[in-house]
């Protein structure tokens, strides 16, 4: 498995994977843009609205019938937030010319689907359709509004609004409800414009195509892309430090049943030269699996909540921890949290703790290999941070990670936000006597 990756027109790069063990090709194609409150909305409505239809295949019943025509080829718009670099665009499945009938290639045009879908999409005046816009910003209106319904998601997303509220990071991928509200066809045309002459692309393809067939084809599907001059000092802005010497405290009310506990670190100074593998494996001994510290201990052991698990943001330079809890446990679950990170601090790690966290994460990225959407996000959030090593590189070096690697990186941490989403108190009800009353002066 050998990552090639070659830039094939200005501030395009194509990054390509020889794989012959799927029988579907994935080639995805992402712009990249500073993720910001006022525009993340808009930029997350883009590729939704130009998966409509374009000027050749004017809406989603002929581009079906198109996808068809390719023998199921697929296309699909795809939103992410790595770090507070927002990507959006789209992942492509094509079926591989191997198993077609007659020796027919489909790789041809389908990068053309492509290039239409990113380039000629179905305007009236220059505009994109008013009804178009229309429709998808409803329906992601809906999508952002329904975040509260997982209570647990939700929690997480509002530690994080809180903890990183002077940051960019805390936008969303979709960008907030308001903004949204406010887009028009007029507004989105003006940003799909902008974004097309401004952003840095990145592609991945993994399949059999070679490395210059499928260069030939993305450059003349895109070689109508307008090139301005392209903002490459995007990036993401690493706070090292906590926001105050304590850690700030929010609590809210819901209609929930169970109490929701995140709490939020910065990753510190081992943030200045990361050392992935460290950060991972360390995330892996505390909170990142079965036979974590949390899972083990404050969960199983303790009996403290209901779940609890961690994940470190590498690219952005969080961990975050989220528990279900009963409401009366807030403080008992924080205390046992924080105490199983002091554990590691203090080198309290025991060996087969990190044997099974080692073994556990080598295992989880290898797998990545077997799927092709994991290797594309994979790649992608590599090619985000500068890194040009693969999943089994990486589960090589876990392999590696010492217990001094993972307490060093649990000593860098700074507690930065508890968060607690717990139930609303009841209303209290009128005492009868005086509803009775009330009633007989209102009669009188």
């Amino acid at each position: 498995m050998e990552l090639t990756r070659i830039e094939i027109l200005p501030g395009v790069w194509l990054n390509h994977l020889h794989e012959e063990k799927f029988k579907t090709a994935c080639l995805s194609l992402n712009l990249l843009t500073q993720l910001k409150r006022e525009s993340a909305a808009m930029n997350a409505l883009i590729p939704y609205v130009l998966r409509r239809g374009t000027t050749r295949y004017p809406d989603m019943e002929a581009l079906s019938a198109r996808m068809d025509e390719l023998y199921g080829a697929a296309v699909e718009p795809v939103v992410r937030r790595i770090g507070e670099i927002q990507c959006l665009g789209f992942y492509a499945s094509i079926p591989e010319d191997a198993f077609l009938p007659g020796g027919q290639s489909v790789l041809r045009p389908a990068t053309e689907l492509l290039g239409q879908l990113l380039l000629s999409p179905n305007t009236r005046g220059g505009l994109l359709l008013p009804a178009y816009v229309d429709s998808e910003r409803e329906k992601m209106l809906d999508a952002i509004r329904s975040r509260k319904n997982d209570k647990s998601a939700y929690a997480l997303f509002r530690c994080v609004e809180e903890m990183c509220c002077f940051e960019d990071f805390a936008v969303s991928r979709l960008g907030g409800e308001s903004e949204c509200e406010a887009i028009n066809y007029k507004k989105l045309t003006k940003q799909y414009h902008s974004l097309l002459q401004q952003s840095p692309v990145e592609i991945f393809y993994c399949g059999r195509a070679p490395l210059q067939e499928l260069r030939a084809a993305l450059r003349d599907a895109l070689i109508t892309l307008p090139r301005g001059e392209i903002d490459y000092e995007i990036g993401t802005d690493l706070r090292l430090n906590a926001i105050e010497a304590q850690p700030r405290f929010v609590e809210e009310e819901q209609d929930v049943t169970q109490g929701k506990l995140v709490m939020g670190w910065r990753l510190g100074e081992c943030m200045e030269d990361p050392d992935q593998a460290a950060i991972l494996c360390f995330n892996a001994v505390f909170g990142g699996g079965s036979s974590s510290k949390l899972f083990r201990n404050v969960r199983e052991k303790l009996q403290l909540c209901y779940y609890a698990d961690s994940l470190a943001d590498i690219h952005k330079g969080l961990l975050l921890v989220s528990a279900g809890i009963e409401f009366d446990r807030l403080e008992l679950a924080r205390d046992e949290i924080l105490a199983q990170l002091e554990a590691i601090k203090n080198g309290e790690i025991s060996d087969e703790e990190l044997a099974a966290a080692k073994a556990g994460l080598a295992s989880d990225l290898r797998a990545i290999c077997d799927s092709q959407g994991e290797l594309e996000g994979f790649t992608l959030a590599q090619a985000m941070d500068g890194l040009d090593y693969g999943p089994l590189e990486l589960a090589a070096l876990a392999e590696d990670v010492t217990k001094e690697d993972v307490r060093r990186i649990a000593q860098s941490t700074e507690c930065d936000m508890i968060y607690f989403l717990k139930a609303g108190e009841p209303e209290e009800e009128e005492d009868e006597e005086e509803e009775e009353k009330d009633t007989e002066d209102h009669g009188a």
